[in-house]
């Protein structure tokens, strides 16, 4: 018979898998409080939160989640880190602290929209460029077709503009050599 503290865990964990945009497993074996801590903090920063949590827990809130692969995380002692913003920014993060980890820290790999991601498939998430680069490459994209489009459509009316301006700036010089003209036929 569960307890309601275990009950409670499992609704706890089951919301956060709901609310994650990804989730990330990795094996904290031999990290040492000070470096959990670090671990933590470092994390935290990058918008992740890190949850060690108890393997048949976690089964039991993926299964209520509707998410059975994020159960596949758990490797022995689990902790998940859960970002519930940019995925890039968290993948960063993760792999940041990686780099630089005690050896007995290892990302086990991911799960973001119903897709298990191996740890090299994290490392390949860091390359992408931050979210506002790639709205703004988008945007680009986009705008430079209509730009050359305006551009087209205006050249017409512009080039005919300039025409009418041209000529009226060389009316005067016509009237005047046209008015010499008639005065020498008529003299």
């Amino acid at each position: 018979m569960p307890t309601q503290h275990k009950i409670d865990q499992v609704a706890d964990i089951k919301d956060r898998i709901e609310r994650s945009t990804i989730v990330i497993g990795t094996d904290y074996r031999g990290l040492t409080v000070q470096e959990m801590q670090v671990l933590r903090r470092k994390l935290r920063e990058g918008g992740l939160e890190l949850r060690v949590i108890k393997n048949s827990l976690l089964k039991l809130a993926a299964e209520a989640a509707g998410t059975p692969e994020v159960y596949e995380l758990a490797d022995g002692p689990t902790a998940l880190a859960i970002s519930y913003d940019d995925i890039v920014d968290a993948a960063k993060a993760i792999m940041d602290y990686a780099r630089e980890a005690p050896v007995a820290f290892k990302v086990g790999g991911g799960y973001l929209e119903g897709t298990l991601l191996t740890a090299d498939a994290l490392k390949d998430l860091t390359k992408i460029p931050p979210r506002p680069v790639l709205i703004a490459q988008f945007m680009g994209t986009i705008e430079s077709p209509l730009v050359n489009f305006v551009a087209l459509m205006d050249s017409p009316p512009r080039e005919f503009s300039q025409l009418l301006q041209a000529l009226l700036q060389e009316l005067p010089g016509l009237l005047e050599a046209r008015a010499r003209q008639l005065e020498s036929e008529a003299a």
